[in-house]
């Protein structure tokens, strides 16, 4: 499929150009002075790319990608190292499924613990990877900041968390039923950002930076080594976390219906770090809020819990440095979309979707986000579509 023009803004930065897959006027002030501050840092490589889901995070923009050589910024990861996606198609279809879908929510909610929850015991095995041993004994490796929260770790794998993360029971064009799911690395990966953002605002080279939060790691030095080390770690937890959790999933969904079958899965990061060759450099490239979207590369862009996801594949853009937005983006605060809206709001804008509709997640609610089909919109030379579902149960914490 053939590239189609870029429709974006491009902004004059202090050392780089910041790249807009959006309009500049739609960008709030405090998200676009962050860009600002990014981009003057002199270790940013050809200009920063902005997705059209931008808005104002911690330290760096959600929904910037930004590559760098010979440093990396732990904020620009974010606290939740290695959040991402993962979804699969079934061979159900709207049909097979009961009118009610009560139980069907039930049944989920049984076996994956939702927002500060935990298994009661080990909830991972052979089933999900067999490498296992390996993986945990890279946790005595990590820094010493964690080393008490060795079971919290344990009993959180397979553990949803809260905020915006979800999993969800949904429908594509033709009827078929997906399993979709949003976590990552949860408390261990918070307590390793938080070390490390720590670590590198200490740094004596980060004291003249516009934004202390924007403090890096550079190459070659025992405390970027320490971080990388810790980072790849996370993002494995989260991999894996994501994957035991569509497992059980899969296991409720088999239950209640034997004759199912489960493709591949599709799985993607879009807050962490990786190592990649762009415009003939070497370049430490950071995603936080987006995906990678190499040539083929499936992807997945969900929206709001009332108004659908996509599943997308990679044009392999070069100027985005192959990525693409990680979801429709906030418009509003958490505290504004409290302060805005009620739980009957959210009741409305979820009709016909079987979820919480209690005030606990009215700062979920589809208007505090960006309208998804706008966002795909803006990225059309970034990814192409695949298939565009819609949420039939949406399960948060």
């Amino acid at each position: 499929m053939a590239q189609k023009s870029f429709q974006g803004d491009v902004i004059p930065g202090k050392q780089v150009d910041i790249r807009m897959w959006t309009k500049a006027n739609e960008v709030e002030g405090q998200a676009m002075q962050q860009l600002q501050n990014i981009a003057a840092l002199p270790w940013v490589f050809k200009h920063v790319a902005v997705m059209p889901d931008v808005h104002y995070g911690k330290g760096a923009t959600v929904g910037s990608v930004i590559a760098m050589q010979g440093a990396v910024s732990p904020a620009a990861v974010g606290v939740d190292i290695g959040c991402g996606m993962t979804a699969v198609r079934t061979s159900l279809r709207a049909n097979d499924l009961p009118d009610d879908l009560r139980a069907l929510r039930s049944g989920i909610e049984k076996v994956v613990p939702v927002g500060f929850g935990m298994h009661r015991d080990i909830a991972f095995g052979d089933q999900d990877a067999s490498d296992w041993d390996s993986f945990w004994s890279g946790f005595d490796n990590l820094t010493e900041a964690v080393k008490a929260e060795t079971k919290r770790a344990l009993l959180q794998m397979g553990t949803l968390g809260g905020g915006n993360h979800f999993l969800e029971v949904c429908l594509d064009e033709d009827d078929r039923v997906w399993l979709m799911l949003h976590s990552g690395s949860r408390g261990i990966g918070n307590l390793l950002a938080q070390h490390h953002i720590s670590v590198a605002r200490g740094l004596a080279h980060n004291t003249e930076l516009p934004d202390p939060d924007l403090a890096v790691f550079l190459a070659q030095t025992p405390e970027m080594a320490a971080y990388r080390h810790d980072l790849y770690w996370a993002q494995d937890y989260a991999r894996r976390n994501r994957s035991v959790m569509m497992r059980l999933a899969c296991t409720v969904l088999a239950k209640q219906f034997p004759q199912v079958t489960f493709e591949e899965p599709i799985s993607c990061h879009h807050n962490y770090v990786a190592e990649e060759t762009h415009f003939g450099a070497e370049l430490l490239v950071t995603r936080k809020g987006a995906i990678r979207a190499g040539q083929g590369d499936l992807g997945i862009i969900p929206g709001s819990m009332g108004t659908g996801s996509y599943i997308v594949r990679g044009l392999g853009n070069p100027d985005s440095f192959c990525s693409a937005s990680h979801g429709a983006g906030r418009r509003m605060s958490r505290n504004q979309a409290r302060k805005r809206f009620t739980a009957k709001d959210l009741a409305e804008q979820t009709a016909g979707v079987e979820c919480r509709k209690d005030s606990g997640v009215v700062d979920e609610i589809p208007a505090a986000y960006k309208d998804i089909n706008k966002v795909i919109a803006n990225q059309a030379d970034l990814v192409e579509v695949v298939a565009k579902l819609r949420q039939i149960i949406c399960i948060k914490g």
